[in-house]
């Protein structure tokens, strides 16, 4: 099947067909973004520290570098990706009209997950971690969840918002 499928690619003038299913299952969470913004500051974390040893072999230098460049530019567009999808498909007029900052929320997210994309400048992963937890505030709150900010348990232990369940 696979030889058969390979074939039929190679023909000229069949596009590839691709699919993606918006099925609403209800099922949002703002945790994986927060995960996803705290692994963005602890790969800047990572990247200055390998940064300031001079003494480091230069080819494993340049390979943990690149390593984690590439897993800080992942981290920080599956931030973008999951505030996309809560922010499109969770959040309708009732919660709009009771939280309407969230537009405005979404696109600084956006522009801020795009800098930290662009550089290693702490302050911009920071400020991603604040701004998805003011998501995560508000996303728990339109389901009258109460929420806890507390230093999450790995480095870089900075403040994250938890549901109180």
């Amino acid at each position: 099947m696979f030889f058969i499928r390979n074939m039929l690619d190679r023909i000229p003038g069949i596009e590839e067909a691709q699919a993606h299913c918006d099925i609403p299952w209800k099922i949002y969470d703002p945790g994986p973004a927060l995960i996803a913004a705290v692994s963005v500051v602890r790969m800047m974390d990572i990247l200055h520290e390998i940064a300031a040893k001079v003494d480091a072999d230069p080819v494993s230098r340049h390979n943990t570098m690149s390593r984690n460049i590439a897993m800080k530019e992942i981290e920080a567009e599956k931030v973008k990706s999951e505030i996309r999808v809560i922010w499109g498909d969770y959040f309708k007029a009732p919660q709009i009209e009771k939280y309407p900052e969230i537009h405005d929320l979404a696109h600084r997210i956006m522009m801020v997950g795009s800098a930290c994309k662009q550089d290693v400048h702490r302050a911009d992963g920071e400020k991603l971690v604040e701004l998805v937890n003011r998501f995560a505030e508000i996303f728990w709150a339109t389901k009258d969840i109460e929420t806890v900010r507390r230093p999450c348990p790995y480095p870089p232990s900075i403040e994250v918002v938890y549901p109180v369940l």
